[in-house]
C-alpha cells in the first residue's frame, strides 16, 4: 500500500495527538498529577507522528514479516533518536535527556526499553494503526478534510515556530563565551510575555537538563578554543571533506571490487560527473558524525554499532532511490539472509568492520591531511566544493528522474526535460548506472 501526502499528515497529526496522550498518561501514573509533557503548547508530541510516517514509508514491505518489522521498527526509530540527540547536543552542548545510567543504551541517547516500545510501535501502526485510523479520516468529506488538515497545520507551525524562537534565543546565550551558565529565566525576561514564559517553564519542567543539567564542557571547551588548523576537531569543515574524500574513495574501492569479483570494470558513480559516490560518501561523514566520540573504545563496540548503523542506513537509502528515483541500485535478493534485498547479513558485517578500520586507521589519517589545508583558502575552497558538489547532485537527481520517466514513454514536457533527453540519453545513463534497475 502506498500513502497519499494527503493521507500521511493526518497519521502525523493524529499519532502526534495519541502519542502525547500516552506519555501525559504516563507521566500521571509516575507522578501522581497531570501537566503537558510535550514541547509544544498544543496537545501534540511530534516524535511519535514523525516515527510513525517513517515506518509507514520505510517499513510497509516487512508488514508480512512481523519478527523483521519488531526489529526494523527497534533500529529505524532508534537512528532517528540518536541522530535527533546527537544533532541537539552539538548546538546546546547539553543532553536534552541522558539516559546515561541506564544499560543496554547508546551513549545516553535511548534505552533497551525505548527499543522495545519502538518495535512494538512498528508493529502496532503498519497492523492496525493505520488502516482504523484513515478509516475514521475518510469518514471526513475531502474537501472539508483537506481545509482543516490546512487549518491544523497551520495552528501546529505558529506554536512550533514559538518554541523554537524561545529555543533559538536562549541557544545564543549559552553559546556565549563567558556565559555558560546563563539561565533561560533571561530568555523570557527579553521576550517580556507570558507565552514565552510558560514555554520556558514547561522546557524546563520536562527538560531538567536544559537549565540544571551538567554542560558537555569538553566538547563546549573544544568548539570554543581558538583553532590554529582549518576544520580542527570535528566539525562542520572536516565532516564536509570527510564526505568528499569518501565520496571518491569509495568509488574508487567499489569500482576494483567489482572488477575482481564480477571481473569487469563498471561505473560506481552516483553522480553524473565525477568518480563520486554519495552513498558512500554520506557514510563516511554519518560514521564519524554518530562514533567520533567512541573512537578509543574497542573493536568489538565500533564494529557492533557499526553493523546497526550501516545496514539502517543501506536499508533506508535503498528505499529512499527507489521512491525518489523509481529505480533500484543493487539488489540482494540472491545473497542468503537477506532483508527485501536491500540489505544482507554478510554485507552488514562488512559495514562494521568498515566503521572499526575507518575510525582506527583512515580517519586519522585523512583529518591529519584535511587539517593541513592553510587555513586562509580552507572555508572558501570548501563552500566552492559544496556548491559544485550540490550542482552536481541536483543535475544528476533530474537525470535519473527523467531516465525513469523515459522507460515507461513519457514524453518531455518542458524545455528541461529535453535537455536531459539531449545531455542525458539512456545510453549514457546506462553507463554511469550499469546496475540500476527502473521499478515501479
Amino acid at each position: 500500500m502506498e500513502y497519499t501526502y494527503y493521507e500521511l499528515l493526518w497519521l502525523f497529526l493524529i499519532y502526534s495527538v495519541l502519542g502525547w496522550g500516552l506519555g501525559v498518561a504516563v507521566a500521571a501514573v509516575k507522578r501522581k498529577a497531570f501537566y503537558n509533557t510535550g514541547v509544544l503548547s498544543l496537545p501534540v508530541c511530534p516524535v511519535y507522528g514523525v516515527t510513525a510516517v517513517v515506518d509507514s514509508i520505510f517499513l510497509m514491505e516487512l508488514k508480512d514479516q512481523p519478527v523483521f518489522l519488531f526489529v526494523g521498527g527497534m533500529v529505524l526509530a532508534s537512528f532517528l533518536t540518536v541522530v535527533t540527540g546527537i544533532v541537539l547536543e552539538h548546538i546546546f552542548h547539553r543532553r536534552w535527556r541522558d539516559y546515561s545510567e541506564y544499560r543496554f543504551g547508546f551513549g545516553g541517547y535511548i534505552t533497551l526499553q525505548h527499543l522495545l516500545a519502538f518495535g512494538v510501535g512498528a508493529v502496532f501502526v503498519l497492523y492496525a494503526g493505520n488502516t482504523l485510523l484513515l478509516e475514521l479520516v475518510y469518514v471526513i468529506p475531502e474537501n472539508l478534510g483537506r481545509i482543516l488538515l490546512l487549518v491544523l497545520c497551520i495552528v501546529f507551525c505558529i506554536d512550533l515556530s514559538g518554541v523554537l524562537a524561545v529555543v533559538w534565543k536562549w541557544r545564543r546565550y549559552v553559546n556565549r563565551v563567558a556565559g555558560l551558565t546563563e539561565s533561560m529565566h533571561m530568555v523570557s525576561d527579553s521576550f517580556g510575555n507570558a507565552i514565552t514564559r510558560s514555554i520556558r517553564r514547561r522546557l524546563e519542567r520536562n527538560y531538567p537538563n536544559l537549565e540544571t543539567g551538567k554542560i558537555l564542557e569538553a566538547k563546549a571547551a573544544e568548539e570554543k578554543k581558538e583553532k590554529t588548523r582549518f576544520a580542527e576537531g570535528c566539525g562542520f569543515y572536516k565532516i564536509v571533506w570527510l564526505f568528499l574524500l569518501g565520496s571518491f574513495l569509495g568509488d574508487l574501492v567499489e569500482t576494483v571490487f567489482c572488477r575482481f569479483s564480477l571481473g569487469t570494470w563498471m561505473s560506481r558513480s552516483s553522480v553524473v560527473y565525477g568518480p563520486f559516490s554519495v552513498v558512500w560518501g554520506l557514510a563516511c561523514a554519518m560514521l564519524t558524525g554518530f562514533l567520533y566520540k567512541y573512537k578509543d573504545k574497542s573493536d568489538r563496540y565500533l564494529f557492533f554499532y557499526g553493523t546497526v548503523v550501516g545496514g539502517t542506513y543501506e536499508y533506508l537509502c535503498s528505499v529512499f532511490t527507489e521512491l525518489v528515483f523509481g529505480a533500484s541500485f543493487w539488489d540482494y535478493s540472491k545473497i542468503p539472509f537477506n532483508l527485501a534485498g536491500r540489505i544482507n547479513l554478510l554485507y552488514c558485517f562488512f559495514w562494521g568492520i568498515a566503521a572499526v578500520v575507518w575510525l582506527k586507521g583512515v580517519y586519522p589519517f585523512l583529518s591529519h591531511w584535511v587539517e593541513k589545508i592553510p587555513r586562509k583558502i580552507g572555508p572558501a575552497l570548501t563552500w566552492m566544493l559544496i556548491v559544485l558538489m550540490s550542482a552536481n547532485m541536483m543535475i544528476s537527481a533530474c537525470a535519473l528522474v527523467r531516465y525513469t520517466a523515459r522507460q515507461s514513454g513519457s514524453e518531455p514536457q518542458t524545455q528541461i526535460g529535453e535537455l536531459l533527453d539531449e545531455h542525458f540519453p539512456d545510453e549514457r545513463m546506462k553507463r554511469i548506472y550499469p546496475k540500476a534497475k527502473v521499478v515501479k
